[in-house]
């Protein structure tokens, strides 16, 4: 699904490189998407054509959010190395016959992972995702304009939040703790979001079971 829109995003010409943004609230299957259009992109134009590149690697280390105070507000825009970000889509649309470097995030370590994600020269589409991509905040301002087309993905609350419910406790989160966590920081995260859906260049609405 989207495939075809996204095949016509990449560039005839080598050298050029195109960079596609995936908006949402929590768990309303960004990264299922991202990976759907990156895989379908390869198939038909061949492997490394298109990568896809999370904003979740740049989630600070719980070290840090300890340090700060922020672990209970883990996935807030402040708990977000958002100069990073920015410095590394500056990068992906500008660095031109070598490799570019970019974090991952590891769910089951429940952190960042540096240098998870190898962006090959001549990849000319690059899938980017996360929460804040159309945010007006301090930093995340400046990442619509880094983005060639932005689409925000819209999924129903509900279903969302039983996502959310499953992911916290595969993480090792008691239920009553994990349903306490979308509800003082899930749940705001996602307002936030939602009111940043205008800014996107389309809106998607899945009913598909994509996570």
């Amino acid at each position: 699904m989207y495939v075809d829109d996204a095949v016509a995003l990449v560039p005839s010409m080598p050298g050029r490189r195109v960079l596609l943004g995936v908006a949402g609230a929590p768990a309303a299957g960004k990264s299922t998407l991202a990976r759907s259009l990156v895989d379908g992109v390869n198939a038909r134009l061949g492997a490394d054509t298109a990568v896809h590149v999370p904003m979740d690697g740049f989630h600070l280390s719980n070290v840090q959010l300890d340090r700060l105070g922020l672990r209970d507000r883990k996935g807030a825009p402040e708990t977000f190395d958002v100069d990073g970000y920015v410095h590394l889509l500056r990068r992906l649309r500008a660095t031109q016959g070598r490799t570019v470097y970019a974090p991952d995030f590891d769910r089951a370590l429940d952190e960042p992972v540096a240098a998870g994600i190898a962006v090959p020269a001549d990849a000319r589409l690059v899938v980017t995702e996360g929460n804040y991509l159309a945010d007006d905040g301090p930093g995340w301002h400046e990442v619509r304009d880094l983005l060639d087309e932005l689409w925000f993905l819209e999924t129903e609350r509900a279903v969302r939040e039983e996502r959310l419910l499953v992911r916290h406790v595969t993480g090792g989160r008691t239920e009553d703790e994990a349903r306490a966590f979308i509800e003082a920081s899930e749940r705001p995260n996602a307002l936030r979001v939602e009111a940043t859906r205008s800014a996107a260049t389309r809106v998607l609405r899945l009913s598909d079971g994509t996570r």
